[in-house]
């Protein structure tokens, strides 16, 4: 863990703060009413935050978090909630803000227990996606960016908790 670095910034934090802004006019004109967007901790906390500053209007919060990282840079395929809802998604838009889709599964299990919890609409918005990686096909309506299968980190993601706090996302390397 020592010698990982991160190595080369892949996306600038001017290209984010553009993208994240957009990202939010879309959802905002799909949803001008009232909207619960629902954070998975704790990478998505950044995202999350210059996103709903972009929306106008009414906008509840309320967080997740699951883990299916553990301290590697790979999944481990299981996917375990450390932390449930506080509020209710009976008759609610809800918009899920995640920070990456890798594999799918742990968006297809987030979005299997919400769907349950009879939201009126239910989308989601991620910041990165990497489709190469794909063991399932998820829905995703809102994408920031498609990057390859790199290791990322910085703003919001991290390795064993380390490097959440730059502004632009960055490949991590030896």
């Amino acid at each position: 863990m020592a010698d990982l670095q991160p190595t080369e910034i892949l996306l600038s934090d001017e290209q984010i703060r553009k993208r994240v802004a957009e990202m939010a006019v879309d959802i905002r004109r799909d949803f001008p009413g009232h909207l619960h967007v629902v954070a998975v901790l704790k990478g998505a906390f950044m995202f999350l935050s210059d996103l709903v500053r972009h929306m106008p209007g009414h906008v509840s919060l309320d967080f997740m978090a699951v883990s299916s990282y553990a301290k590697g840079t790979t999944t481990s395929g299981e996917v375990r909630m450390l932390k449930d809802l506080d509020t209710t998604l009976d008759g609610r838009d809800v918009v899920i803000v995640e920070d990456i889709v890798d594999t799918g599964l742990t968006l297809t299990y987030l979005q299997e227990i919400l769907r349950a919890r009879n939201p009126r609409e239910l989308r989601t918005a991620c910041l990165l996606s990497k489709p190469s990686r794909r063991q399932v096909n998820v829905k995703v309506e809102y994408t920031g960016f498609e990057i390859e299968d790199r290791f990322v980190v910085s703003y919001g993601l991290d390795y064993a908790e380390q490097f959440r706090n730059m502004p632009y996302i960055a490949v991590l390397g030896s």
